[in-house]
C-alpha cells in the first residue's frame, strides 16, 4: 500500500481547563523547539507538564536527546543528491517518509477534537499514526477521520476477554497492526503530576477502555491518584506467552514496544511479534533506562532483518532521524512534538510538525551525501570522543525535552 502525503483549526478548551486560543504568531515556528515553546504558552501548566514530564529525576528523558548529540555524521561528498528520496517501507506500507506518530495519551487535553484532529493531520502529512489505548476518542471514530494508515497501541488488560474485544475492534476498524506496550507492568511515578494535582476534567476519559455506558470516574483521580486510575488496566503478571496469545488473536502484524535489550528483541520475535519498537516510554517509566539510540544497534543486530525496528525518544531534528536510520531503524516515531503541533494549531499544526521534520531529514540527507534511505548506513555515524565538549544547551533558547 502506497501512502500519499508530505506535500488552522480552532484551538480551544472544555470549560476553560484545556487549551486556549492560539496567541498571535509573533515569531516563526522554524524548529520543533519553537513548537514546544508555543505550546507551553497555550496549554494550562498542569497539562503541559503532564505531556512534557518524565519519571522521577528525568535522567532518561534528558539522555534520550543528549545521546543524539554524541553521534557525529561522517558525511560523504560528490554523490548527486539533487533529489534525496526518503521513502521507506514498513511491512506492506510504502510511506513517503520515515517519520511516524508515536502513541500518546489524552489528546483532547490539547485540542477539543483530540485524536480526530491528530489523525487528520498525520494523514495529510502521509505519516503512519499509532493510536494510544488512552485515546480520548473512540478508535472507530479516529479510523473514520484518518486519511492515512493507523496502528493501535495496546496495554494487555487483566481482563483478557476485554483485551480480545479491543483487538477485534481495532482490526475491524482497519488498524493495520497492534503495538503491544511491554514496559509498563506498573505505572511510572511522574512527580510533576503529583505536585500539580493533575487530573482529567469531566468529559475527557480513555473512552476505549470502558463500556460505552459506564462512567470510569477517571476525572476524580488527581496527582498520584492517576497511578491508581491506570493500575486497573495494567497487569504485572504478563509474560512472553501473552505476546504469543495476542499474535495468534490479532490476524495483523504485532509489534512489541518498550524494547531496550537485544535478548528481549529476540524473545519478542520468537513469540510471534513481527517487529519491535525501541522505546523507554519517553523517559516516563523507569528513570535510569538507557537512551534509545544507544541500544538501537544491538537490537537491530538481534532482529537481523526479520522485521521492522522502529525507535522513539529524543528525536527533534532531521539529523536525529538520519542517525537513527543509519544505525538500522526502519522508521522513527515522535510523540511530544505532535502534541505541541496539535495544541498550537490543531490538525494543521500536526501536519506542519511532521512535514517540518521530514524536510529537515531530506536536507540532512543531501548534506550527508545520501540520495536515498538505502544510502544511510552505519558508517555514516560515529560516536564523538568522550572528551569532546558539548554544550548542555542543545537548542539555544530552549530546554531539551525528550
Amino acid at each position: 500500500m502506497r501512502v500519499k502525503g508530505m506535500t488552522g483549526l480552532r484551538v480551544g478548551g472544555i470549560d476553560g481547563f484545556v487549551g486556549a486560543n492560539c496567541p498571535a504568531m509573533e515569531s516563526p515556528l522554524i524548529n520543533l523547539a519553537d513548537w514546544e515553546e508555543r505550546a507551553a504558552g497555550v496549554l494550562p501548566r498542569e497539562v503541559f507538564d503532564y505531556y512534557a514530564g518524565a519519571a522521577w529525576d528525568g535522567v532518561t528523558l534528558r539522555a534520550n536527546h543528549a545521546a543524539y548529540a554524541r553521534l557525529a555524521i561522517h558525511y560523504r561528498v560528490m554523490r548527486d543528491v539533487r533529489a534525496p528520496d526518503a521513502r521507506c517501507r514498513v511491512f506492506d506500507l510504502e510511506l513517503p517518509g520515515p517519520v511516524c506518530v508515536a502513541p500518546t495519551a489524552f489528546h483532547r487535553l490539547a485540542h477539543p477534537e483530540g485524536e480526530l484532529a491528530t489523525a487528520r493531520g498525520a494523514g495529510q502529512a502521509g505519516a503512519l499514526m499509532t493510536l494510544s489505548s488512552l485515546s480520548t476518542c473512540r478508535l472507530e471514530d479516529v479510523a473514520a477521520a484518518a486519511g492515512g494508515p493507523l496502528w493501535y497501541q495496546l496495554y494487555i488488560n487483566r481482563d483478557r476477554g476485554f483485551t480480545r474485544e479491543l483487538v477485534q475492534r481495532a482490526v475491524a476498524a482497519g488498524y493495520r497492526a497492534i503495538v503491544v506496550t511491554c514496559d509498563a507492568p506498573v505505572w511510572g511515578i511522574r512527580e510533576a503530576d503529583v505536585r500539580n494535582g493533575f487530573h482529567l476534567p469531566p468529559g475527557i476519559e480513555p473512552v476505549n477502555l470502558m463500556a460505552s455506558t459506564a462512567d470510569s470516574g477517571a476525572h476524580s483521580h488527581r496527582g498520584a491518584g492517576m497511578t491508581e486510575m491506570m493500575a486497573w488496566m495494567l497487569d504485572a503478571t504478563l509474560t512472553w506467552k501473552d505476546v504469543a496469545w495476542i499474535a495468534e488473536e490479532a490476524g495483523v502484524p504485532v509489534l512489541v514496544k518498550g524494547i531496550c535489550r537485544a535478548d528481549d528483541a529476540r524473545e519478542a520475535l520468537r513469540h510471534g511479534a513481527g517487529g519491535v519498537i525501541v522505546s523507554n516510554h519517553g523517559g516516563r517509566q523507569l528513570d535510569g533506562a538507557p537512551a534509545t539510540i544507544s541500544v538501537l544497534p544491538e537490537i537491530v543486530a538481534a532482529v537481523g532483518g526479520r522485521g521492522p525496528v522502529l525507535i522513539d525518544g529524543g528525536i527533534r531534528r532531521g539529523t536525529d532521524v538520519l542517525k537513527a536510520l543509519a544505525l538500522g531503524a526502519t522508521a522513527v516515531q515522535v510523540g511530544r512534538p505532535v502534541l505541541w503541533g496539535l495544541a498550537t494549531d490543531g490538525a494543521a499544526g500536526v501536519t506542519r510538525v511532521l512535514e517540518q521534520l521530514q524536510r529537515e531529514l531530506v536536507h540532512a540527507m543531501a548534506l550527508a551525501g545520501a540520495a536515498s534511505v538505502a544510502d544511510l548506513r552505519d558508517d555514516l555515524v560515529r560516536a564523538i570522543p568522550s572528551d569532546f565538549s558539548i554544550s548542555a544547551n542543545l537548542h539555544p533558547g530552549h530546554a531539551p525535552c525528550s
